[in-house]
């Protein structure tokens, strides 16, 4: 094999990889950009690397991500890094499959989308032993090689993370009740039925909406109810999505052109929070799901 067949068996190798190193370091650090940061990061070292050397790449690059979000986590809790989008959070939008047996896959990746929040209680360690160990089946004499713990403290850390994050919703009826309340919702606000929006929105909600000229936010039942009623969403053709794991949904144009994304946050059977947005740009650079036929 010559030197360039062998560098394009370890691009291809790596490319095999890639997605799953991706959404592990998604997982670890709750930014997409910064999950690619790592991942090409990975990259660099094994282009530098003598891969002959390398008897498992699959855990090798593992072990190089996995040091990678641990320095970034490390440093964020020294130096907090300023946000550069006016407090948007980062949307995540996948496909919303309802759950056939078929779909358990999707269903687990959700969860640890949803954990993104959760997670950041978390120390980097503890972080990192959770994902690795309980999202990516990683042995914890793996893992402790990557946090500098023997195997014996690394379960202990990932015990100790895992009763923190014991609340976060888990796959099952649950996520049909919250998907049910959005679509409430949503009907409510078609219909122009005000008393029925009342029904679904804590009387504290608030909608923050992301404009390309700022934010806008709504305080209140009466106020969220009557934006809802006069809004983009209730005419549009919508698609259930999950935002971040959680249901949501993306509103579409006549030609085809994402008005906006809606995610909810649904506590108790009512809408608590309401995040949307609304800025052609960033929609534009979103990687969505494509729209119905």
């Amino acid at each position: 094999m010559t030197g360039s067949d062998r560098e394009n068996a370890v691009a291809e190798a790596f490319m095999e990889e890639r997605e799953r190193l991706v959404a592990m370091a998604y997982r670890m650090l709750g930014s997409r950009a910064d999950a690619e940061d790592a991942v090409q990061e990975a990259w660099l070292r094994l282009a530098r690397q003598d891969a002959a050397s390398i008897d498992n790449l699959s855990g090798w690059l593992t072990t190089v991500v996995g040091r990678v979000c641990v320095d970034v986590l490390r440093s964020r809790k020294t130096r907090p890094v300023a946000s550069h989008d006016d407090g948007l959070p980062e949307f995540f939008v996948t496909e919303d499959i309802v759950s056939a047996p078929e779909d358990d896959a999707l269903l687990a990746d959700s969860v640890g989308l949803a954990l993104v929040v959760v997670l950041d209680s978390l120390g980097p360690a503890e972080r990192l032993a959770l994902v690795l160990h309980d999202m990516f089946a990683v042995p914890f004499e793996e893992i402790g090689q990557i946090i500098g713990k023997s195997t014996d403290a690394t379960k202990m850390l990932a015990s100790r993370a895992r009763r923190k994050v014991q609340g976060t919703p888990r796959p099952d009826g649950e996520r049909q009740q919250r998907r049910e309340v959005l679509n409430a919702f949503l009907a409510a606000a078609r219909d122009g039925d005000f008393e029925g929006l009342l029904r679904v929105l804590d009387p504290q909600v608030k909608w923050s909406t992301h404009t390309a000229h700022g934010v806008v936010v709504k305080l209140g039942a009466t106020e969220v109810a009557t934006k809802a009623r006069r809004g983009g969403y209730v005419k549009a053709a919508v698609q259930p999505v999950l935002v971040n794991g959680e249901p949501g949904i993306v509103a579409w144009s006549a030609n085809g052109k994402p008005l906006g994304v809606l995610a909810c946050t649904v506590v108790d059977g009512r809408i608590v929070e309401i995040t949307s947005l609304r800025d052609p740009h960033r929609l534009a650079a979103m990687n969505l799901p494509e729209r119905p036929a």
